[in-house]
C-alpha cells in the first residue's frame, strides 16, 4: 500500500495499484556478483587511504581487533536488513520497510533523512574535486572553496554520473564491476609493494613500541568510533536498495551483502597490517600516536622510493570516491523512487521507464538536489558534510521493522535468519551506537535536520484521512521523535566531541540502555498497525548472471 496501512478509501487502493505497476517495470537483472560489487563499492571509498593510520594512532597493533569487531557489528546489523530484503524485496526497500512497520510519521522522518543523505553523494563529488586539485590547481581558490571553473567541473561530473545511471541497471552493474576491480587491485598492489620494500619483523609485539596494545585494550573500543573504523565499513546496505531489481533475491541477497562486508574487511585488515609493518622505525619515537601523515600510504610509498605507487594512489584517490559517488547516485534514485511510492514526494517521481527499467525522473530530481548541495553557500559545506551520516537511522528503523513483522502472522518474513528475537534488539542498540559515535560535531546538525520532517509529515498528510487518526499516527511514531531528541542530548553530554559531562564508557552504556527501552516502545507501537504487503514483482526470463 502507499502508506503502510490497509486501504480504507478508493484513493488508497488506486495508489497501491500505481505502485505495483511501477514496481513491475523494474528490470530484475542483478545477480550475486553485481550486487556484491554494489555493496563493496559503496563501502570502500577514498577513506581506505587514511583509516589504517587513524586506527593505529588510537590503538596501535590492537587496531586489528577493532577491525574484526567492527566487521562483527556491521554483520549483525546487516543480518536484520538481509531478512527484510529477502522477505520483502522492493526497489528502495530500506525506505519502505519503516513505513510498513511503524506508520507514516516514522516513514516520513526516515524518508526525509534519506533524501537529505543525497548530500553524502555531493560530498563524495567534492572529495573528487579536492583530490583532482593535485593535478588541476585551478579547481580550488586560495580560500579553499571551489572556483567558478571548479564548480562547473563538479556539476559536469554530476551530470556524467547521472547519465551513466540513465540506462538499464545491467549496464550500471557492469560498469560498477569494472570500477570495483580497480578499487580492489590498487589497495592489494599497495599492500604487496609496501611489504616487499619496507617490512619490519616483530613489529606487532615489539616492546620498544608498547607491545600489541600500547594504549590498553579499552583503546580498541575507542578505535571503533574515534578511529573511524566503524564508518569505514558502513554502506553495506546498498544491495538491499536494489532488492526489487535482483533476479533471485532469496538466493543472492544474503550472500551478496555479507560478501561485500567480508571483502571490505579483508582489504582493510591487509592495509592495516601493511601500515603497521612498514612505518619506518625513526617515525615511532613517540609511539603509534605520534605517527602522522597527510597522505599515509602515498607518503610511505615515497619514503620507500616507490614513486610509481605514490602516483597510482593519487589516481585512485579520484577513482575510489568516483566509484562510491556512481553507486551513490544509483542508490539515491532508488530512495527517491521509494519516497514517491510512500507519498512523501509527488508520485510523478515514481515513474519507471518501461524500456530501461530505471526510475529516470528520480535521477533527475537527485541531480538537481546534488547541484544545490554543491553550491558554495556560506557555511553550507559544513552542513553537507554530515548529511551522509543520516542513512545510519535506516539501520535502527530496520531493526524495529523486522521485530514488528516477526510479531505478526501476516508479517511476511521467511525466517532466513535464526535468532531474530535477540538479534533485532541488539542490532537496534548497535545502530544507535553508530549514530552516537558520529559525534556532537556532526549530530548537532544532522538530528535537528531530520526533525524538520515532522512538520513535513503534517503538511503532506492526505486530506481524506479523518482528523481523529492524526493523534493515533503521532502516538504510533512518537518513539522516533523521542529517540532523535535523546540522541541529541546524549551526544551533547557525551565524550564524542561533546561537553564530556558524561564520560566514556558510561556515555555509550547510557545510549545502550536508552536505546533498549525505546526499542521495546517502538515494537509495541508498530504491532498496532496492520502490515501492508509490498507489490509482488513480475519475474522476467533470467538473463546471464552479472
Amino acid at each position: 500500500m502507499s502508506d503502510g496501512q490497509e486501504p480504507s478509501t478508493a484513493a488508497d487502493s488506486t495508489a497501491g495499484t500505481e505502485v505495483a505497476a511501477e514496481e513491475r517495470r523494474l528490470r530484475r537483472d542483478l545477480g550475486f556478483w553485481g550486487l556484491t560489487a554494489i555493496g563493496f563499492s559503496n563501502i570502500v571509498g577514498s577513506g581506505w587511504l587514511f583509516a589504517a593510520m587513524y586506527a593505529a594512532q588510537t590503538a596501535g597493533p590492537a587496531s586489528l581487533l577493532a577491525w574484526v569487531g567492527a566487521g562483527v557489528l556491521c554483520a549483525l546489523v546487516a543480518l536484520v536488513m538481509v531478512e527484510l530484503g529477502v522477505s520483502r524485496p522492493e526497489g528502495g526497500g530500506t525506505v519502505r520497510w519503516p513505513l510498513f512497520a511503524s506508520g507514516r510519521l516514522v516513514g516520513t522522518l526516515i524518508g526525509w533523512s534519506t533524501l537529505l543523505s543525497v548530500g553524502g553523494t555531493a560530498a563524495e563529488i567534492s572529495a573528487i574535486m579536492r583530490y583532482a586539485d593535485h593535478y588541476l590547481p585551478w579547481l580550488y581558490s586560495a580560500g579553499g572553496g571551489l572556483t567558478g571553473s571548479g564548480l562547473a567541473v563538479a556539476l559536469a561530473l554530476s551530470v556524467v554520473l547521472t547519465a551513466l545511471n540513465w540506462f538499464a541497471v545491467k549496464l550500471f552493474a557492469r560498469l560498477n564491476n569494472l570500477v570495483s576491480l580497480f578499487k580492489i587491485a590498487v589497495p592489494v598492489l599497495t599492500v604487496a609493494a609496501l611489504f616487499a620494500s619496507g617490512y619490519h619483523s616483530g613489529r606487532l609485539t615489539s616492546s620498544a613500541h608498547g607491545g600489541f596494545a600500547p594504549y590498553g585494550y579499552p583503546a580498541v573500543l575507542s578505535a571503533l568510533a574515534a578511529g573511524g573504523i566503524v564508518y569505514s565499513l558502513n554502506g553495506f546496505q546498498a544491495p538491499l536498495d536494489f532488492s526489487g531489481e535482483a533476479r533471485h533475491p532469496r538466493r543472492t541477497m544474503p550472500g551478496s551483502v555479507l560478501a561485500g562486508i567480508g571483502l571490505a574487511l579483508l582489504l582493510y585488515l591487509a592495509l592495516q597490517l601493511a601500515f603497521l609493518y612498514t612505518v619506518p622505525e625513526r617515525l615511532l619515537g613517540h609511539g603509534w600516536s605520534g605517527v602522522n601523515f597527510d597522505s599515509p600510504f602515498g607518503q610511505l610509498a615515497l619514503i620507500l622510493n616507490l614513486q610509481w605507487l605514490s602516483s597510482l594512489l593519487y589516481v585512485d584517490a579520484v577513482v575510489s570516491p568516483g566509484g562510491s559517488a556512481y553507486v551513490g547516485v544509483a542508490i539515491d534514485a532508488r530512495h527517491t523512487y521509494a519516497l514517491a511510492k510512500n507519498g512523501t514526494l509527488p508520485r510523478f517521481f515514481m515513474r519507471v521507464d518501461g524500456r530501461r527499467g530505471v526510475p529516470q525522473r528520480a535521477l533527475l530530481l537527485n541531480l538537481a538536489v546534488i547541484a544545490v548541495f554543491l553550491l558554495p553557500f556560506n557555511g553550507w559545506q559544513q552542513i553537507v558534510s554530515v548529511m551522509g551520516d543520516m542513512y545510519l537511522l535506516i539501520y535502527a528503523a530496520s531493526a524495529v521493522a523486522v521485530a514488528v513483522f516477526r510479531g505478526r502472522p501476516d508479517g511476511g518474513l521467511v525466517g532466513w535468519i535464526p535468532g531474530l528475537n535477540w538479534i533485532a534488539p541488539l542490532s537496534f542498540v548497535v545502530a544507535s551506537e553508530f549514530v552516537y559515535w558520529s559525534g556532537w560535531h556532526d549530530l548537532r546538525y544532522a538530528l535537528p535536520l531530520v526533525l524538520i520532517g515532522l512538520p513535513l509529515f503534517l503538511l503532506l498528510r492526505p486530506e481524506h484521512r479523518e482528523e481523529a487518526s492524526l493523534a493515533a499516527e503521532l502516538l504510533r511514531g512518537a518513539w522516533l521523535v523521542v529517540y532523535l531528541l535523546a540522541l541529541t542530548l546524549l551526544s551533547w553530554l557525551g565524550s564524542f566531541k561533546g561537553t564530556d559531562h558524561l564520560r566514556a564508557p558510561y556515555d555509550s552504556i547510557t545510549v545502550a540502555v536508552v536505546a533498549s527501552a525505546l526499542f521495546v516502545w517502538a515494537v509495541r507501537a508498530g504491532r498496532g498497525l496492520p502490515v501492508a504487503v509490498p507489490p509482488a514483482p513480475s519475474v522476467p526470463p533470467a538473463p546471464p548472471v552479472l
